[in-house]
């Protein structure tokens, strides 16, 4: 079997989460003592979790953030303020705990792995780093494909099979750190949402506003050099996109091959997810949006996705931290639905639910 077969394996072991489940548990939520429908969206995560995880009582304790790290090529057109050794830098303090996404995580009681799948660097041996590299980042978009097929599989694999090696998970994330990563996923955006290059760019990490225009040119450069597939997300990910938004694309396969609530972060796992449920059309049913972040083709990927973020702070860092500040909702709604007692349990009158 070669790698493509086995990831088309997996992908098929995907099962839509179960709505006997969700209809269970709405049941329970409605009987809970506070009027119906007091908890608001709270409620319906609570619902959505028990489904996903094809558990009565859903769990929120096993929390796993997966930070995928690579360099790509397009860096050279000039399309980030900021210079491609940036990515081993933040990846090194990271390891030490010193980053947004490890000190949110920490707060938060997520375990964060740290995968290099691409970074143009050898770390040194750390307990923090996974080394899966893969290349050492992507080739030049705007003058060819980005990676070869295999490298595109390769990444989505490497990603899958961190959250399978994960003994228990309840809650999954992915985040990244990739200088120059907005590029492809903006053009993974425009080519799937039927955005102009244009519509789909926004800064990231601060470009600066008259550089926007060259941006949104490479951008449309890339997608007449490659012509990529639409309908064959592989393909879209090998000519335009990352060895990091790959593997957070595995990451979001895995998470529902483990039947885990699977969390998206901002504008780059945007375009992660709509690669993976490109792949796996059933996934959808397993996201939910931790934000909704400045970039502004977000939003596009949030309504192409049906989803509504949990939150929305105008952050626009990506690594994660959005994905982790929305662990503690999910973390409410879990707790809420499992430990609260019922009218019936704390005799409480049912006319409760009618009170104004």
């Amino acid at each position: 079997m070669n790698l493509e077969e086995q990831l088309k394996a997996h992908i098929r072991q995907i099962r839509p989460v179960n709505e006997a489940l969700a209809f269970k548990a709405r049941v329970r939520e409605d009987a809970l003592a506070k009027p119906r429908g007091a908890l608001g969206r709270l409620e319906d995560c609570a619902v959505r979790l028990s489904a996903i995880q094809n558990r009565a009582r859903p769990g929120h304790e096993r929390r796993l953030v997966v930070v995928c790290a690579a360099d790509h090529g397009v860096v050279a057109e000039g399309v980030s303020p900021y210079p491609k050794d940036v990515t081993r830098q933040q990846i090194a303090n990271f390891a030490e705990g010193g980053g947004t996404i490890t000190v949110l995580g920490r707060h938060a009681g997520a375990k964060v792995v740290l995968a290099d799948v691409g970074v143009n660097y050898d770390f040194p041996p750390h307990p923090a780093i996974l080394n899966l590299k893969i290349a050492r980042g992507t080739r030049n978009m705007a003058q060819g494909p980005a990676m070869t097929r295999e490298e595109a599989v390769r990444s989505v694999l490497a990603g899958l099979e961190i959250v399978l090696q994960e003994p228990q998970v309840d809650l999954v994330a992915a985040g990244e750190m990739g200088i120059g990563n907005t590029t492809p996923s903006s053009a993974i955006c425009s080519l799937f949402l039927g955005l102009s290059p244009r519509e789909a760019t926004g800064p990231g990490s601060g470009l600066a506003t008259d550089r926007l225009d060259h941006k949104a040119e490479v951008i449309q450069r890339a997608l007449e050099v490659n012509r990529p597939d639409p309908h064959d997300p592989l393909d879209v990910l090998a000519k335009i996109g990352g060895l990091e938004i790959g593997a957070m694309a595995g990451v979001f396969l895995g998470g529902a091959l483990r039947r885990a609530a699977v969390i998206i972060d901002g504008f780059i796992a945007g375009a992660a997810a709509l690669l993976a449920e490109k792949m796996a059309p059933d996934l959808r049913q397993y996201f939910f949006a931790g934000h909704c972040s400045k970039e502004k083709a977000h939003r596009a990927i949030l309504n192409h996705l049906g989803l509504d973020p949990l939150l929305d702070l105008e952050m626009w860092l990506g690594e994660g931290s959005g994905a982790v500040a929305a662990m503690f909702i999910l973390e409410c709604a879990a707790a809420h639905f499992n430990e609260m007692r019922t009218l019936e349990e704390a005799m409480v009158s049912d006319t409760l639910d009618h009170q104004g």
